[in-house]
């Protein structure tokens, strides 16, 4: 079956993280660090300017409202998913295997996620994650 993403053939597992790792940016720690030393290095003689500090101070605290968002929105992608698997419960479900076949079966449960873990599904006895479900159905009943 090819991925939906690449178009490729054979076994694809993505996993969604709640938070990235920049090296590239500069955290509130960082800043910070770099604010006080600002502060301690001035010259007495000449301050700085008031406007500048207001700036700096405003800058940080922009800075951590940044952080408190990422935060709200990582919690609210988790309850987002949770809700989400739990409808998947007594639907037929599709999933590529480890080793590249197509499996279809009814999902019995549902272990929802948390911010560590994504949801998994359980079809046939077997915990399959959520991300790795190629097709969703309504079961027929007979």
């Amino acid at each position: 079956m090819p991925d939906a993403v690449s178009g490729a053939t054979g076994a694809a597992t993505y996993t969604a993280t709640p938070t990235v790792d920049r090296p590239d940016q500069m955290g509130k720690d960082t800043f910070l660090k770099l604010l006080v030393a600002q502060m301690r290095y001035q010259d007495p003689a000449n301050p700085v300017d008031s406007s500048q500090m207001m700036a700096q101070t405003a800058t940080f605290t922009q800075v951590e409202k940044l952080e408190q968002l990422v935060t709200q929105n990582a919690s609210m992608l988790v309850l987002q998913e949770s809700a989400t698997a739990g409808s998947l419960v007594g639907r037929t479900a599709t999933y590529t295997d480890t080793d590249g076949t197509s499996v279809s079966g009814i999902v019995s449960s549902v272990k929802l996620a948390s911010r560590d873990s994504e949801a998994i599904a359980v079809i046939g006895g077997k915990n399959v994650p959520v991300g790795r479900l190629t097709e969703i159905a309504v079961t027929k009943t007979a």
